[in-house]
């Protein structure tokens, strides 16, 4: 059977990428431009290396910055109500995964009838029906890969829903590592581990192919062997660049084969205790894969040499219980909580995550291990006591 693999139309990857951003403009004829970002990028100035070469080439520029971590739904329908407001050509994203998702929101709803909420995976009831406004994506993080994903996630009140077509796939993305050389220790962790998460989950994906295996196990590779030294030393340019190229590639891995358990139970923590989404699936990676770990012995095998360990005189089931080791192991070594307690989480929330996870079907769906609530229950707990259940 055919598969259909899809990537962003137009992608820049490696240091200096930006200095492709004006002839890309250029070539979509737009006059009006809105910036989507962070507002702290904008406080340190880098925003300007994106808006200033346009205002100097006579493009009108917006900076919009009504921007926070795993937005709401009133983010994204605040932002989309203004775009439409205010006619503009083109929209551009720079940023974390929360601007880059805001941004790809902005081009295409804005251009459709009705409210964000309208569009939403689990409750919406209207259809996109057709492409928005040109959209250039710039990751200011090597993390969430969504400049390559056609997918936003908002926050609702207690869980996590998404808007998704082909149609919020970015026109261009740049990729300029040294763009994240600034990025805090702390959030150069987190976003980190959430890339590496997306292509540990792409790889056991039951929607795996051969062509997202070659992306995850080489995102795994890269990211896996920078990400301490990225975390340690923010201003190591390999390690920075490695990084950048781990995220790219595992972006396009779970675009195409898609995430699991592990984002299914994330979602939940972010929605009820607004934890970052990059801890919230670093905290539960090792849980969810001890727990599925005999689905997939074979994979997590392929996993434990893509981090850089020989498994040449281990069984594929030794070499299993070592990958869920390695991946708890690195989580600690870039200074994340290793359990729900460490992240202030009451045991008496347990309960609600579980509900919460179970009613993310689309992503469950996809895990080698079919997880019901009893099972999301146990992981839950175990992630909650520090204890790997096999």
């Amino acid at each position: 059977m055919s598969e259909k693999i899809t990537f962003t139309p137009i992608s820049y990857t490696g240091w200096d990428a930006l200095s492709h951003l004006l002839a890309e403009v250029e070539r979509f004829k737009v006059k009006k431009i809105l910036i989507v970002t962070d507002p702290f990028l904008k406080d340190i100035g880098l925003t300007n290396q994106v808006s200033e070469p346009l205002e100097s080439a006579g493009y009108t520029v917006d900076i919009y910055t009504d921007v926070v971590p795993e937005p709401p739904l009133a983010i994204g329908e605040k932002l989309v109500s203004y775009t439409r407001e205010h006619a503009f050509d083109m929209v551009i994203g720079v940023g974390g995964g929360s601007a880059l998702d805001l941004s790809k929101l902005a081009g295409v709803i804005a251009s459709h009838e009705g409210n964000v909420a309208d569009y939403l995976n689990l409750t919406g009831s209207k259809q996109i029906t057709h492409k928005g406004l040109p959209t250039i994506l710039i990751p200011t993080t090597s993390g969430t890969g969504s400049e390559v994903t056609n997918i936003s996630v908002l926050s609702l009140e207690t869980t996590k829903d998404v808007v998704t077509h082909d149609y919020l796939l970015a026109d261009v993305a740049i990729v300029d590592p040294a763009l994240t050389v600034s990025l805090p220790s702390k959030v150069t962790a987190a976003t980190g581990v959430d890339a590496l998460t997306h292509a540990v989950e792409a790889y056991i994906s039951k929607n795996a192919s051969p062509v997202s295996d070659a992306l995850a196990l080489q995102a795994i590779r890269l990211i896996s062997n920078s990400i301490r030294t990225a975390v340690s030393n923010g201003e190591d340019k390999q390690a920075r660049t490695d990084m950048s190229y781990g995220s790219y590639l595992a972006g396009l891995a779970f675009f195409n084969a898609g995430v699991a358990g592990v984002h299914a139970l994330a979602y939940p923590l972010g929605g009820q205790f607004h934890i970052a989404h990059g801890d919230s699936n670093a905290v539960l990676l090792p849980y969810v894969m001890g727990y599925i770990r005999k689905s997939c012995e074979k994979r997590m095998k392929d996993i434990y040499e893509a981090m850089g360990f020989s498994s040449s005189n281990l069984s594929q089931e030794e070499a299993s219980y070592k990958c869920v080791a390695e991946l708890k192991r690195l989580v600690e070594d870039v200074g994340i909580p290793s359990t729900l307690q460490g992240f202030e989480i009451p045991e008496s929330a347990l309960e609600s995550l579980t509900e919460d996870a179970t009613k993310q079907k689309r992503i469950l769906a996809r895990s080698p291990l079919e997880l019901g609530e009893k099972e999301i229950a146990a992981i839950y707990r175990a992630a909650f006591d520090g204890e790997i259940v096999e």
